[in-house]
């Protein structure tokens, strides 16, 4: 049996015409708020400063450029997916039928690093800052994992904060995607209102001299000495930080399979929710860089935590109820990108239980509300589990090298198919084939380079035990075998 056997794309296709069960309820305008919601969250709020303080200084706004160019690239490679191939399962499926079955694994597995690690992360993360809008209102023994003390030598019992949003946001993907679309729409509107008053009212408190220099300098110190923590260098390397906060527009294409109009809306909302949300973040950097200077971000005894809350605090002075705007902006932001990650990965594995590479159980859908329901009540107890009862160390960078990896390989995919399959049906077709598959597979193995050692053989570690699990249960459980048994695919 090869590992690079393919699914055949015109079964794929009847499969992508009798819907397996999923309800079609999105349109462009959902998608969109949907591809909004999983990208702004805590990303422009906590990377930009981490990324400007480490990498690139003010000249974080051009990491963002960078980041978004490469977005751009693979994002228009999505969308030829997505309308093309309306299936749930975003690049593990793109790359079942263009590069086989190994590599589809992998990404699958990668994949797997993004949403499940991503939105465990995140929920930690959400308890934090719950905790400072209501201080003390959960004691400490029930926000903190098992493994955390206090100063007085006592540990944690639970991160019960954790398992309640992710239960809340559990129910409710099992009550329905579009009922899920239409409350992250909601969500959506406040924090992008509280972003935009902090680009509006921050503005004109920017200092010119907070942009100056606007590269961190060669050999200021040795935090900075390495290539890509000072200059032209950083920004590549700040790129690379700032990219977790463009995790998500690649989940718009998990919900393919719910789309009512996928060849028109697929485009339309991967797309235009990168589009938003690049203009957003450019101009956050700015004033962020402005009204505080780059080098605090850094600094323990000033704005390294809660760095918005002390730009506003210090650049921005009768501002301070923007601060506590903030801290619901990054509540409501958390709750949608655990929203959308918690989607997209039942999705995946929706798919790939479909395909036999996982157990039966993650593609039942629920006679009712036609939701993979137990794959969402399997991931609430993995999650759980990470979230509840693990601390929140898991960095960002992890969950943005299994993307950006998924990325180069889409990529690569959408100048396969075009070759061996040039007169497939294309409702929307990337332009520029081959140059805008190749820029997008660059710009994303660059960001991968400039990220640290540290997060890459932790990567690494991760897709050893996928490839361990592929060969021991998802080779032989593939339901390509029984194709290939009969002289079907390659």
């Amino acid at each position: 049996m090869s590992l690079f056997r393919t699914k055949p794309l015109a079964k794929l296709l009847a499969q992508a015409e009798q819907g397996g069960g999923l309800k079609r309820t999105l349109k462009a305008p959902g998608l969109i708020a949907l591809g909004i919601g999983a990208i702004i969250g805590a990303g422009i709020f906590v990377r930009t400063a981490a990324a400007a303080g480490q990498n690139a200084g003010s000249g974080v706004v051009f990491s963002f450029i960078v980041a978004a160019i490469g977005c751009a690239f693979a994002g228009l490679c999505y969308a030829e997916f997505a309308a093309m191939i309306p299936i749930a399962g975003s690049a593990y499926t793109y790359a079942y039928v263009t590069m086989g079955e190994l590599i589809a694994w992998v990404i699958g597995w990668a994949l797997i690093l993004e949403y499940a690690l991503g939105a465990a992360t995140v929920s930690i993360a959400w308890t934090e800052y719950f905790n400072q809008l209501f201080p003390n209102m959960v004691p400490w023994q029930w926000r903190h994992s098992p493994l955390q003390y206090d100063t007085h030598g006592a540990h944690g019992i639970v991160n019960a904060p954790a398992l309640v949003i992710l239960l809340l946001l559990t129910l409710l993907l099992i009550k329905g995607t579009s009922e899920s679309a239409n409350v992250n729409a909601i969500i959506v509107a406040v924090k992008v209102t509280i972003v935009v008053l902090f680009i509006g009212l921050g503005w004109k408190f920017i200092s010119p001299a907070n942009h100056t220099p606007l590269l961190i300098p060669d050999n200021l110190d040795a935090m900075h000495a390495g290539f890509f923590k000072h200059g032209w260098g950083g920004v590549i390397g700040g790129a690379g930080v700032v990219f977790f906060a463009f995790i998500g527009f690649d989940a718009v294409s998990t919900a393919a399979q719910e789309t009512v109009n996928p060849g028109r809306d697929m485009p339309i909302g991967i797309m235009g929710s990168l589009a938003v949300c690049t203009v957003l973040y450019i101009a956050f950097s700015w004033v962020l860089t402005g009204v505080a200077k780059w080098a605090d971000f850094v600094d323990p005894n000033k704005g390294m935590e809660a760095s918005v809350a002390y730009a506003i605090k210090t650049g921005m002075p009768g501002n301070d109820w923007l601060a506590t705007a903030v801290t619901v902006a990054i509540l409501f932001g958390f709750s949608s990108v655990m929203l959308v990650m918690l989607l997209g990965q039942s999705r995946i594995f929706y798919s790939m239980a479909n395909d036999g590479l996982l157990p039966r159980v993650f593609s039942e859908v629920h006679p009712t509300f036609h939701t993979p329901y137990k794959c969402n009540w399997v991931l609430f107890v993995f999650v759980g589990l990470l979230g509840g009862f693990l601390p929140g160390d898991i960095t960002g960078n992890l969950t943005s090298i299994g993307t950006l990896f998924a990325f180069v390989l889409v990529s690569i995919g959408v100048w396969i198919m075009r070759r061996e399959n040039p007169a497939a049906h294309r409702p929307f077709r990337t332009p520029l084939v081959p140059m805008v598959p190749i820029l997008g597979a660059v710009v994303c193995s660059g960001m991968i380079i400039g990220l640290d050692r540290t997060t890459q053989v932790a990567a690494l570690a991760w897709m050893a035990i996928g490839l361990c699990v592929y060969f021991l249960y998802a080779r032989s459980h593939s339901r390509l075998n029984y194709r290939a048994e009969m002289g079907v695919g390659r």
